[in-house]
């Protein structure tokens, strides 16, 4: 198992690279290029300083006595044009350019070393949130999600809401140029069904495993999050069920899943250890976190540690490892813990201190188990 932080960049991050080195375990920087719009083809300078930026070691730190790289191997994400997921021309792009144009950053990826690629088919919006600072018995703050809530507001009032609590900073799948076209975009998915969308689905794996295999670069869907439809929208990678379907739409090994146990725990029914076991083999990517139900369609996310909220992280974690995982794990959200509820605002989720916090609680359960192990 190697063992990935998320971070959206300089200039993008309340996080560094040099924070990310101090956290023991961490092997693995998941980046994206945040600023190309989806649709577009990822330039080979772009993708080249983006990598030599996370695995180089400035001289700066170097003459502090830092000898630690980070590789990056993962990328999340290179996003998903609408109009591959609505099967017609969407924002000026049609379906065949914007698949050209994933083969061609597939391609390019590969060519620079990159293994995983984290992608998504929600149609419209990505994950979706109701508070993004929710507070804590503790103190802290995290995002949540409420069903009721949801259904008071429109698109265009949630689009509103997202940016007022972004604070500045880019939330991926959020993206303002994409967004701008809302009413276009809502209006492309009219009539598309459930049984569409998994067809585009496999219109679009056809089109680009191909590349994948040729340049070793795994594909891995991440599941809707949270995994209800939204504003009428069909969402296909919500159940147990669904990633059963999505896997069989194209039988490449190179076609599997980016795991989110926070994301499939959302729906209380679902059995995170359970979806570790029946899916290990095509699971190339993990997501891990905790979620605490407090209604039907209402969760809030909480720390890590499996006492703290209704996902068993602990079984989790001890299911890849018993398994002998060899694929790339990370920390999902954390709260927001002490000054970054004041002078240290970071992007919703996406603290420095509870990831942290959450990558040792997971890599000691992970060692817990290999140390039983060894010792019968």
């Amino acid at each position: 198992m190697k063992m990935g932080f998320r971070w959206f960049g300089d200039g993008n991050d309340t996080v560094t690279l040099d924070d990310i080195r101090q956290i023991p375990g961490v092997e693995t920087v998941v980046w994206s290029l945040h600023d190309k719009p989806a649709g577009e083809a990822w330039e080979v300078a772009e993708i080249d300083a983006a990598i030599a930026r996370i695995t180089s070691i400035p001289a700066s730190a170097r003459a502090r006595g830092v000898t630690r790289t980070l590789d990056a191997e993962v990328v999340e994400s290179v996003n998903v044009h609408e109009s591959i997921k609505a099967g017609r021309r969407v924002l000026g792009l049609g379906r065949d350019e914007a698949i050209e144009n994933y083969v061609t950053t597939i391609e390019r990826l590969g060519r620079a070393g990159v293994k995983v690629v984290c992608y998504n088919f929600m149609p419209v919006f990505d994950w979706l949130r109701t508070d993004l600072w929710h507070p804590l018995p503790d103190g802290s703050t995290a995002l949540h999600y409420s069903q009721t809530v949801v259904d008071q507001l429109s698109p265009e009032t949630m689009v509103e809401f997202i940016a007022s609590g972004s604070g500045g900073l880019t939330l991926p799948g959020w993206e303002a140029d994409r967004l701008a076209g809302l009413p276009e975009v809502s209006a492309a998915y009219e009539g598309v069904t459930r049984e569409d969308m998994y067809a585009h689905l496999q219109y679009f794996l056809d089109a680009v495993m191909p590349a994948c295999e040729q340049h070793d670069v795994k594909l891995g869907i991440h599941p809707d999050d949270p995994p209800f439809d939204l504003f009428g929208w069909p969402r296909i990678v919500s159940t147990k069920q669904d990633i059963e379907k999505v896997l069989s739409l194209h039988s490449s090994p190179f076609h599997g899943l980016t795991l989110c146990l926070g994301s499939y725990s959302a729906n209380p029914d679902q059995d995170a250890v359970n979806a570790v076991e029946t899916f290990l083999e095509r699971t190339h990517f993990a997501h891990v976190r905790n979620i605490k139900h407090s209604a039907v369609g209402e969760f809030t996310e909480v720390a890590h540690r499996a006492r703290e909220g209704h996902v068993d992280t602990v079984g989790i974690i001890a299911a890849y490892a018993h398994a002998g995982y060899t694929g790339y794990i990370r920390p999902d959200h954390g709260r927001h813990l002490w000054d970054e509820n004041t002078t240290r605002r970071p992007r919703p989720g996406y603290g420095l201190y509870d990831r942290a916090l959450g990558i040792q609680y997971l890599l000691g359960v992970w060692d817990a188990v290999e140390h039983a192990g060894r010792r019968g």
